[in-house]
């Protein structure tokens, strides 16, 4: 069994928590007051912009992480 085979489990509990988080930081605009048209009707063209965006741009990354080592995963085992 190799060293990669070992710790892959690890690694993807790791990165599944770091994504989880990451999706929940990020500021929801399909709530209640969405639903009804409020949120989009005072801003249509909202921009991401400081920790937000840097946010975004981590869970992306986490995201596309934790595929990469969900696909090494099936190709080790």
């Amino acid at each position: 069994m190799s060293n990669l085979a070992q710790f892959l489990p690890w690694i993807q509990v790791v990165l599944s928590a770091l994504l989880v988080g990451g999706i929940l930081l990020q500021q929801s605009e399909g709530g209640l007051g969405g639903a009804f048209g409020g949120s989009q009707a005072s801003n249509p063209l909202h921009t991401k912009r400081g920790f937000e965006k840097k946010l975004f741009i981590a869970t992306i990354i986490i995201a596309v992480l934790f595929i990469a080592s969900t696909i090494a995963a099936l190709l080790i085992a």
